[in-house]
């Protein structure tokens, strides 16, 4: 007999591509939706594309997508029946799915119950010893002094790993490399985790090295069944961080994913779990798999499960939160092809992966790929929230079928106004040991230089191309009536900073068509073929292609070759113009972030390099260090305020300055 728990409108406590995709498949099943916003986020996609919408509060996430009383209220006024959490914010908080039992409200998710047992990391892997599923040697005892903790890490044996129970997304966790250095990473580990999370207390498990991390996807419902949909590889991080996922794994074969699938099983059923849910193990060189811990939620990476099982993830959550049996018994179960996915985030590779915020100005992606996002051609993306932007799926017969597809349609994809990892990504696809499937979680690390490599290596036709779209659509170009420009012969100097660097060059029209553009002592012909529309055609060293442009006064954004540029022109500017900050003592932010820490006041004598403050943005913290020696004049924020990035935060008095004034 079903336990039957109907609903008809949902309310999906979460933002974004997140909320886009549930408010897809509740639509497809005949649910009303209701999305929540803060006030950033009023002309957010995911507003308009639910059936209603409330007004949650202001940005910052504790006052909107983390604030349990807001959305129950959500829910009453809009007379919604359940509670998606999506995935992120309060999807794994079991006082948001209690909050809502009590409010009469379907949970679609596990039971707070199921939640708490594997919120905390060594809670859970108490519960994962019992029920005999392989663990990393480790310690979780309540004994958190410095001193019991560095007597257990020397019982464990170094390398060793430090993780906050409550953490997630890498935040307090540290790798230790030996004794040496295990009290100040376990102060840092504890101090990152109380800020983050409330809570400083630690786990500590011996680091497996180079490993793989292979997690499985389970399904459960209320009446004791329970299957695995395959694994997923998630090796390719940074920070901790997934960057690029994929199903089914290059070293999973068939009898480690029965092993593996039927011990996650086996977890799911020792905590009585409903819904989605995700056991994530290390995999070492010889096939040893342990559990790290289980994701009481649907995954971001749930896409390529998807599309290898045909199955719908969102519906099979609806269903079983609904009542109903799932949909298939594990014989049932099919897998067909191979899925890749990457996480597009706005951020600053070159600068640490420091998160960006601003205008999209321009966003149009590729067919053939599944792509998940809340974006359009000029949403702002707001400074508040994780930097991940989209999701990029691509979908083959062959894992090599379904990497050259995602390259390609990276390359493709148009996102100008914000930095984003677009370019990244795609190296990381294209990198031989990528392709061959030996990625390990060090494989960022190990392949940095070639994944990153300097500026200079794609500058030489930036500066060419941008160049002549700097001159072909500004406000003195002449086009005739093909949209060409009329030829002149006026030699252009022009000054402008390309993806950061400053450039000189010159720039000539020699007949309509055709361009001589001189920079770094050289000169290059470019031959214009068509100029319209945000779309621009031209032939350089008799290869013709193309390039998708934005332009905005005097900063024209570009993507050139699959990676996108950003241009400033500053010929207008004085020469002998200094740049602002070089050695001014003025303390710039960095990125536009909440305050988080001030280390220093007014008064004080501080050393290059000393830290001054900490700002914070889309999960990451970023601290900000005197640039001269001298002494503080005045601090301008405060904790808690919001920045503006470039905004002067600090002014320093260096010493030179003080030593003229005496």
């Amino acid at each position: 007999m079903t336990a039957s728990t109907p609903f008809s409108k949902v309310l999906i406590a979460n933002r974004g591509e997140i909320a886009l995709r549930v408010i897809r498949t509740a639509r497809a099943l005949g649910y009303r939706t209701v999305a929540v916003y803060s006030t950033a986020d009023a002309q957010a996609a995911h507003v308009t594309a639910a059936d209603h919408a409330v007004c949650i509060g202001d940005p910052l996430p504790a006052q909107s997508y983390l604030c349990i009383s807001a959305l129950i209220d959500a829910a009453r006024v809009s007379r919604a029946d359940a509670v998606h959490p999506g995935y992120g914010f309060l999807a794994e908080n079991e006082e948001f799915a209690a909050a809502c039992r009590a409010a009469g409200l379907v949970f679609i998710g596990p039971s707070p119950e199921a939640i708490r047992a594997m919120g905390d990391k060594a809670g859970g892997k108490e519960l994962m010893i019992a029920a005999g599923v392989p663990c990393i040697p480790g310690y979780q005892g309540e004994g958190q002094s410095e001193e019991r903790l560095s007597d257990e890490a020397a019982r464990i044996g170094y390398p060793v790993m430090i993780k906050a129970t409550s953490g997630g997304g890498g935040r307090g966790m540290r790798l230790v490399p030996s004794g040496a250095e295990f009290t100040d990473l376990l102060r840092s580990a504890q101090s990152e985790a109380r800020n983050a999370f409330g809570d400083a207390t630690v786990i500590l498990e011996r680091a497996i090295v180079e490993p793989r991390h292979v997690e499985i996807q389970v399904f459960a419902d209320r009446y004791g069944n329970a299957v695995h949909l395959g694994e997923r590889d998630c090796s390719v991080q940074r920070r901790h961080q997934k960057v690029i996922e994929e199903a089914p794994s290059p070293a999973v074969d068939a009898e480690l994913r029965a092993r593996m699938g039927a011990a996650a099983v086996t977890a799911a059923k020792a905590i009585a779990y409903e819904g989605a849910g995700t056991l994530e193990f290390l995999l070492d060189r010889d096939g040893n798999y342990y559990f790290m811990e289980m994701n009481t939620r649907l995954q971001v990476e749930h896409p390529v499960t998807e599309a290898i099982t045909g199955l719908d993830l969102v519906e099979w959550q609806l269903r079983v939160a609904a009542g109903e049996t799932l949909p298939l018994a594990q014989d049932e179960i099919r897998f067909s092809g191979h899925a890749i996915e990457v996480r597009l985030c706005a951020e600053d590779v070159r600068a640490g992966f420091m998160p960006q915020s601003g205008t999209m100005r321009r966003w149009d992606v590729p067919g053939g790929l599944r792509v998940d996002h809340g974006l359009r051609s000029g949403t702002s993306i707001p400074p508040f929230y994780d930097s991940m932007i989209a999701k990029l799926i691509a979908h083959g017969k062959t894992r090599e079928e379904a990497r050259r597809r995602l390259i390609r349609g990276i390359e493709d994809t148009v996102a100008l106004g914000v930095q984003t990892n677009q370019e990244f990504l795609a190296r990381c696809l294209s990198h031989p040991v990528f392709a061959a499937g030996e990625a390990t979680t060090a494989f960022i690390a190990q392949h940095e230089a070639d994944l990153i490599p300097p500026d200079e290596m794609a500058a030489e036709k930036a500066i060419v191309v941008g160049a002549w779209l700097l001159q072909e659509t500004g406000p003195h170009a002449h086009h005739g009536a093909s949209g060409r420009s009329l030829a002149h012969t006026l030699l252009l100097g022009m000054r402008f900073a390309l993806d950061g660097a400053q450039r000189v060059v010159s720039i000539a029209q020699l007949q309509p068509q055709l361009f001589k553009v001189a920079a770094d002592g050289k000169d290059y012909a470019l031959e214009s073929v068509s100029i319209d529309n945000g779309e621009a055609r031209f032939i350089l060293d008799g290869v013709m292609e193309s390039v998708a442009y934005d332009r905005d006064g005097s900063s024209l954004w570009f993507r050139l070759g699959g990676r996108p540029h950003v241009l400033d022109d500053h010929t207008r500017a004085a020469a002998s113009r200094k740049d602002e900050g070089d050695g001014d003592g003025r303390v710039r932010a960095s990125m536009t972030g909440r305050v988080l820490a001030v280390f220093a006041a007014a008064g004080d004598t501080v050393q290059s390099g000393q830290p001054l403050l900490t700002l914070e943005a889309m999960k990451m913290e970023h601290v900000h260090t005197a640039p001269v020696q001298g002494v503080i004049t005045e601090i301008l924020v405060a904790i808690g305020d919001q920045v503006q990035a470039q905004r002067v935060v600090v002014e320093i008095l260096p010493d030179k300055a003080q030593g003229a004034g005496t």
